[in-house]
């Protein structure tokens, strides 16, 4: 194995540096657990206990299940950030393995990037040697983290910082701690969803029709609004004139500011001088 100790003793400084964030994140995300249905397995069957986690919390009752968990969270204080972690959800997961996909993995990498980043800014001769040992070209940085494996060992001890911290805290304790960044997360997902989302056309319009509908505004913008039913003949000269497709017409005629029935008069012409 390459001689990377170096950078996996950076990678511990910044995750160590970045402890508070995934505190703040651990806490986001365990927002909203206690309204969930609780559930556990007995004898091999999954299902629902009845009630939420929190009722369950309220009686005292543990979370986890004898069936289920991972060996090092058991002996949990009920109620507790530990115990809900070695519960499970309504599919069978363990919340460990949740959290461990959701909040460490990305967290870890991200922080191994970062630590990437500080290598290549302030030990160049060094960054330079590795990259060579492993055959990056440095471009890549998420690349260059998985090469050098060091993301695997981090998330064990990211895991291990964030039991220290939370492991006996009361869950609903936990929840009221994220829940600010839970909202903040939530409101940036929506800025997200607004942002990557495709224009769209006024309600009701054909898509495919749009490109003639302007044509046909324009068209029509020397008529008086809403064009009456006895100027369908101007109507029907102008759009025709301005390249609109007769068999257009019957998509874009409800998109103008017309009158009653002057769509149908427009209509009817087009059908009479065919």
């Amino acid at each position: 194995m390459f001689d990377v100790d170096w950078m996996g003793q950076l990678s511990r400084e910044v995750l160590r540096e970045r402890l508070p964030a995934l505190i703040a994140e651990t806490c986001a995300w365990a927002v909203g657990m206690s309204d969930r249905p609780h559930h556990e397995r007995r004898r091999g069957r999954l299902g629902e206990t009845g009630g939420t986690i929190g009722d369950r919390i309220a009686r005292g009752q543990p979370l986890s299940g004898e069936e289920d968990g991972r060996l090092d969270l058991g002996d949990a204080r009920p109620g507790s950030f530990r115990d809900v972690l070695n519960a499970v959800d309504a599919t069978g997961v363990l919340y460990a393995d949740r959290f461990d996909r959701e909040v460490l993995e990305p967290f870890v990498l991200a922080t191994c990037v970062l630590a990437a980043e500080r290598a290549r800014a302030t030990r160049r001769a060094e960054w330079a040697e590795l990259l060579d040992d492993l055959g990056e070209d440095g471009r890549d940085l998420v690349g260059v983290v998985r090469a050098g494996e060091w993301e695997t060992s981090l998330r064990t001890e990211a895991e291990h910082l964030v039991l220290a911290a939370l492991a006996d805290v009361p869950l609903l304790e936990v929840e009221a701690e994220g829940l600010p960044l839970s909202l903040l997360r939530a409101a940036e997902a929506l800025t997200r969803e607004a942002a990557t989302a495709p224009p769209s056309g006024p309600p009701g319009e054909d898509p495919a029709a749009s490109g003639a509908v302007f044509l046909a505004r324009a068209a029509l913008a020397g008529l008086d609004e809403p064009v009456p039913p006895s100027q369908a003949d101007r109507v029907l000269t102008a759009l025709l004139a301005e390249g609109i497709e007769p068999e257009e017409l019957p998509a874009v005629l409800p998109h103008l500011p017309l009158a009653p029935g002057t769509a149908d008069a427009v209509l009817t012409l087009l059908d009479a001088g065919r």
